[in-house]
């Protein structure tokens, strides 16, 4: 009992003793703590600025291997309104750390996770900053660095980069480092398949203006030439030749070309698919439900079917037996079940979905494949994975993700290693094959660094298209409909682009049109033919024009569409009215002539028509004149008056089905009616008559009596 009380009194004392140890380290830590005057200035002034964009990180290993190191390359930036002196660039990690969820990892990502950060990797100073100056700021550690070396397990670990100043904290970036197991005595798990698809489109569209000349001035160009009438904008050239490299140094990313694009090639790249021609916008299609609009457009359900993506392929290649397969990729709007539908009706067996299909809340990823039962048969689909799609795109997971570190190629690129790590770690022996798809414009430089980063994580295994293809699901994935996009995904500003787009093409392919069944003549003969072809290729270069300008990228809508009025335009004009200088009448009746030129390679015949302002001066209403090639011809419309005065003739031209076209003249005619034929002279042989016969009667006659 005593000893009990002893060690009770012992225990008591201790505890006490220990309280005020405490208590005395705490207020030894405050006082140790107590901020000089000019960093109580700091934290005043950046409590009261904003500090956003302070830290950008320029590059950062995202894979870590035994023998690697770490390097990373940042930016500093003074956004304050006062100079801030001379600081340090931390950069630390928690080597010990596993994120164990989404939200985990994504908090760490939007700067709110609270997971401590003690093994310091490396430390740079900070030169004194203006307001708005910039310092580079680079950070390295070799492989044998202390905390490094610390890590013992693979996967994703939290990286902390932080900026101080006078001791007292300015900028926070949150990023990621993913180690590999090399050199770790942890057991290895299948690898996660992974398959990277880039589209390879031009940068924008536009019209070969020197093409589309000689198609309207000579009669017609070879097919080879009418092709290419639409061609990738200026600045495209220098993009390609990047592409191309990266292309070549990664032969595991899978390039799906727009066939149209390649045709425009002078030596076409080598692609693994084909999307459908010009990359037409099916899932628009869809959504508009309004198949006559397209056709008045000029476009038929032919000209962006699977057959006519190959057959183009294959002219590209100048080999009419290459073979390759036809993805329909997606457009701005959803793959629907209508939509699915119409790809399957044109031929194509499998649709890329770069976004909007994948459940968003799934509990685990999954095999980007499903099939889809439609009334025109099975269809596969192809769909991005929504995270890794995006921040292969340049898309921050968050707005408070891209506030922090995903703000920077870099940043995105370091948790795109990291959530691929997650997404193997979560199910490390299921067969899985995620699909990530890139965007047109795609800077090749990106591109090259996530492939390069791809290559180097062990937990990835790159795969092709055709294995995507053919890789086994579930049954549920097997059959979907009832999951599929319930509304088009259309906002009413691309419903509007649409519409406009083709109401623009619409009066252009009218025009067209008209030109070619009321305006040009069809001879009989051996030209015949040739304005017959002549006439087909008018058609197909807008038909050309209208397809760009209907695909999914909104650059080319309006330069395309600007194309196909502009041809519209060039043969419409062709056919004018010259210029002619007043008339001036000087009897009742008289002639106005009027000269019609033709520009074109061929021969037209229209009605002209004239009609004044004047009821006293007509002249005859319409003529009808055919013009000849690169001609002109005249008509005469006759002119009568019926006094003195003037008037404004305005002549017209109409085509064969009497509708109006072209610019109208106006002709002044002045009128100085004079007596200058026999009926004039009756006129006034008949009054100087009546006039003798008075004078006459009045100097003869008899006076009456009564006067």
């Amino acid at each position: 009992m005593v000893n009990q009380s002893a060690q009770r009194h012992v225990s008591r004392g201790l505890r006490a003793l220990s309280s005020i140890l405490a208590m005395v380290l705490t207020m030894a830590l405050m006082l140790l703590y107590a901020p000089t005057p000019s960093a109580r200035a700091m934290e005043s002034t950046t409590s009261a600025e904003s500090t956003d964009g302070m830290l950008s990180i320029n590059s950062s290993t995202a894979v870590l291997t035994d023998t690697s190191g770490y390097h990373l390359n940042a930016t500093v930036t003074n956004t304050t309104g006062q100079e801030i002196p001379a600081g340090t660039l931390t950069l630390a990690m928690n080597a010990f750390y596993t994120f164990v969820s989404r939200n985990d990892i994504q908090d760490w990502s939007e700067g709110n996770g609270r997971i401590p950060t003690p093994q310091s990797v490396g430390q740079a100073d900070v030169p004194a900053l203006q307001p708005g100056a910039s310092a580079n700021v680079s950070i390295d550690a070799d492989a044998h660095q202390e905390s490094l070396a610390a890590i013992n397990s693979w996967g994703p670990k939290p990286v902390l980069l932080s900026y101080s100043a006078n001791g007292t904290p300015l900028a926070q970036s949150h990023t990621f480092v993913t180690r590999t197991g090399a050199g770790l005595h942890t057991p290895s798990t299948p690898a996660l398949h992974i398959t990277v698809a880039q589209p390879l489109a031009a940068n924008g569209w536009t019209t070969d203006s020197k093409l589309l000349g000689q198609l309207v001035d000579e009669g017609g160009i070879s097919s080879s030439k009418l092709a290419k009438i639409a061609m990738p904008s200026k600045d495209d050239d220098a993009r390609l030749k990047s592409l191309q490299q990266t292309f070549a140094k990664h032969d595991m990313l899978q390039v799906v070309g727009d066939p149209t694009y390649l045709q425009a090639m002078a030596m076409p790249t080598r692609v693994d698919g084909i999307t459908q021609p010009a990359l037409f916008d099916m899932t628009a299609y869809s959504a508009m439900n309004n198949a006559p609009a397209y056709s008045a457009a000029g476009i038929n359900d032919r000209q962006w079917s699977a057959a006519k993506a190959r057959k183009t392929y294959q002219s590209a290649l100048g080999d009419s037996n290459a073979d390759i397969t036809a993805y329909a990729w997606q457009g701005n709007g959803n793959w629907t079940l209508q939509a699915l539908t119409k790809a399957r009706q044109q031929g194509y067996g499998t649709v890329i979905a770069t976004h909007d299909f994948e459940e968003d809340d799934a509990a685990t990823v999954r095999t980007g494949k499903t099939v889809v039962s439609t009334d025109a048969g099975d269809i596969t689909v192809l769909s991005a994975q929504n995270v890794l799609s995006g921040l292969a795109q340049g898309k921050a997971t968050s707005d408070d993700a891209n506030a922090d570190s995903e703000g920077t190629t870099a940043g995105r690129l370091a948790r795109f290693v990291a959530q691929s790590a997650f997404y193997q770690m979560e199910q490390p022996y299921a067969e899985r094959n995620l699909l990530v798809c890139l965007n047109e414009d795609s800077d090749p430089s990106v591109v090259d660094a996530l492939m390069s980063d791809i290559e180097q994580s062990p937990w990835l295994n790159l795969t092709d298209l055709a294995t995507l293809k053919d890789a086994d699901i579930s049954e549920d994935a097997a059959s979907m409909s009832t999951d599929l996009p319930q509304t088009d995904g259309l906002t009413d500003g691309m419903r509007s682009d649409v519409q406009q787009t083709l109401s623009a093409l619409a009066n252009s392919s009218s025009n067209i049109k008209r030109f070619n069944t009321s305006i040009l003549v069809k001879p009989n003969g051996k030209d015949e033919s040739d304005v017959n072809t002549w006439s087909r290729q008018l058609t197909n270069a807008h038909t050309i024009m209208a397809l760009h300008a209907l695909g999914g990228e909104s650059p080319s809508r309006s330069t395309m569409a600007e194309g196909a009025n502009q041809l519209a335009a060039l043969l419409i004009n062709g056919v004018a009215i010259t210029p002619t200088e007043s008339v001036n009448v000087v009897s009742e009746t008289a002639k106005m002539p009027v000269t019609i030129s033709n520009s074109h390679p061929y021969p037209v015949k229209v009605k002209v028509s004239s009609l004044t302002d004047s009821m006293q001066i007509v002249t005859s209403r319409f003529d009808t004149v055919q013009v000849p090639p690169h001609g002109e011809a005249q008509v005469a419309f006759t002119i009568r008056v019926s006094t003195s005065g003037t008037a404004n003739a305005t002549i017209s031209l109409f085509d064969r089905n009497g509708a109006a076209f072209g610019a109208t003249q106006v002709t002044h005619i002045t009128s100085a009616l004079q007596i200058s034929d026999k009926s004039g002279f009756v006129i006034i042989g008949f009054a100087v008559l009546l006039g003798a016969v008075g004078l006459w009667r009045q100097f003869n006659r008899k006076k009456d009596p009564d006067e």
